[in-house]
This record gives C-alpha cells, sequence and structure tokens, in this order.
C-alpha cells in the first residue's frame, strides 16, 4: 500500500503528516510511528501527525512522539495543519479542543486555558506547583503547567549553558512525573522576551516547542516576571505567547510545507 505524506515544520520541531480525513489508512501503532520517525531508517521527524475524521470538530489530530508514545497536544503541529487545511479549523485531540486560524506564513492557536493543579500536571503527590520544592543538579524549584502536556519550567540564568541532553531525560522520566514531563529551562531577558529550550518527552531535544512556550510564558507570569503578551525564543525562532483575561493562551508563530512524498506502509509495519 502506497501512502503519501507531508513533511512540515513549526520553527524545526518537524512532523510527517498523515492525512486520513477522507481515505482510510491501516491502523497506527507506536511502533510503526517511531520507524517512520526514525531519521536513519525511516522518515524522520520529531513527531508523527495523524489527521482523522471528528465528530466534535473539523478533524481530529493524533500525535506520536519519535518513541512510539502518544501525547495530547503539539502547539507547532497545529500551526502545521491549519496551514494545510487552509481555513479556520476547530481540532480534536486528546488534550482537548483546539481553535486555529492561518495566517500570512503561519497561524494563531487558541490553546485553550493552563491547568496547574498538581493532579493535572500530573504529580504524584500534592505540592505547590508554582514552585516545586524539588531539584536536580543546579536545576531547583520548577513550576509546573499542563497546557495539553504536562511542563516542568525552570527559570535560569542563562539556557544555553544548562546540560539539557543529561539532565532532560533525568527529569522527564523521574517517578515525581507518573506521566513523563516536557522539560523546560528558559531565561527571562525582559518583560516582554523569554528565551527558552525544551526537552520534549518521547522526543528529546528539539528545535521549537509550542506547548512548552506558553507553558513558560504563563508560569513566568504567574511569577510576575513577565507582561500578559511575551515573545518567547526557542532555538527554531520566536513565538508570541499572550494569556488573556479570560485565561485562554494564544500562539502566533510560524509553520511550513518542506516537501511531500510516499513510502510503502509495508516497509515500516
Amino acid at each position: 500500500m502506497r501512502v503519501p505524506f507531508i513533511k512540515m515544520h513549526g520553527l524545526g520541531n518537524d512532523f510527517v503528516v498523515l492525512d486520513a480525513r477522507r481515505d482510510t489508512l491501516p491502523a497506527m501503532t507506536g511502533a510503526l510511528a517511531a520507524r517512520i520517525a526514525d531519521r536513519r531508517t525511516g522518515i524522520g521527524c520529531d513527531q508523527l501527525i495523524l489527521l482523522e475524521p471528528s465528530d466534535s470538530a473539523d478533524f481530529r489530530m493524533r500525535i506520536v512522539n519519535a518513541d512510539g508514545s502518544e501525547v495530547g497536544a503539539c502547539g507547532n503541529a497545529t500551526r502545521a495543519v491549519v496551514l494545510l487545511h487552509g481555513a479556520p479549523a476547530r481540532i480534536e485531540t486528546d488534550g482537548g479542543l483546539l481553535a486555529a486560524e492561518p495566517r500570512d506564513g503561519g497561524a494563531t492557536v487558541d490553546m485553550g486555558r493552563p491547568r496547574f493543579g498538581w493532579d493535572e500536571i500530573p504529580l504524584a503527590y500534592a505540592m505547590d506547583t508554582l514552585s516545586m520544592p524539588v531539584g536536580w543538579d543546579g536545576l531547583k524549584t520548577p513550576a509546573a503547567v499542563n497546557v495539553g502536556n504536562p511542563h516542568a519550567v525552570f527559570f535560569v540564568p542563562d539556557c544555553d549553558a544548562v546540560a539539557l541532553e543529561s539532565l532532560g531525560p533525568r527529569i522527564e522520566n523521574d517517578p515525581l512525573f507518573p506521566e513523563r514531563v516536557n522539560v523546560n529551562v528558559a531565561t527571562v531577558e525582559s518583560r516582554s522576551r523569554i528565551r527558552l529550550r525544551v526537552w520534549e518527552r518521547g522526543a528529546g531535544l528539539t528545535r521549537a516547542c509550542g506547548t512548552g512556550a506558553c507553558a513558560t510564558a504563563v508560569a513566568a507570569m504567574r511569577r510576575g516576571l513577565a507582561d500578559r503578551a511575551v515573545e518567547v525564543v526557542l532555538p527554531g525562532g520566536p513565538l508570541d505567547i499572550r494569556w488573556g483575561e479570560d485565561g485562554r493562551i494564544a500562539m502566533t508563530g510560524p509553520a511550513r510545507e518542506a516537501y511531500r512524498g510516499t513510502f510503502e506502509w509495508d516497509d515500516f509495519a
């Protein structure tokens, strides 16, 4: 079975998009997604995105990390698929319903309301999620935020100096986080600008993470470090994040289609 795919990215966070809204595909498994995502023997991506019909929205988006684990939300992928859709859309995800609108070269996404309860992150036990009394090798007192995905946010003097390649997987898999966690290290440069690097659960270091930018911005705002509208600069480029008075997060940034191709399904099954 020859299957078409679309390679897309948001600030270098890259995706293989499979469109099953009209033509049904065989069942997608974590192992199959991981083989497609492999950068040496597959197509290569941070996440595989599967578009499906939805009874409650314009379409459903499933997000599978490079290691085969499925997650609830991906801000960069949402911008990419609504650009592909070519019109404003309501998108069903496991992390909730998202609304997105294409803009010139990108999109704005309503990421919904962040969650802060320890059991909503989730954590293994109750604690203050604005300043958690925990630490790992110099990274201390993170804030925890769920924006469709769980995030731990550390504010540091220089995010580029943090050994995230080694600390990221340790924190991601700590028993404190029963569903694992995305690890964000952020440097607040002004009340309107934050630099950020993210270790994504199931994908590792990526050039950009939309939900990470939202979680980091909201954590900085809750701590009084930033205004309600900030530019979050990731290795792949900037995202504009606004946390409205209604509690909803709006994320605006670019997305691009890189190329299209086909593959033989049985080669990866």
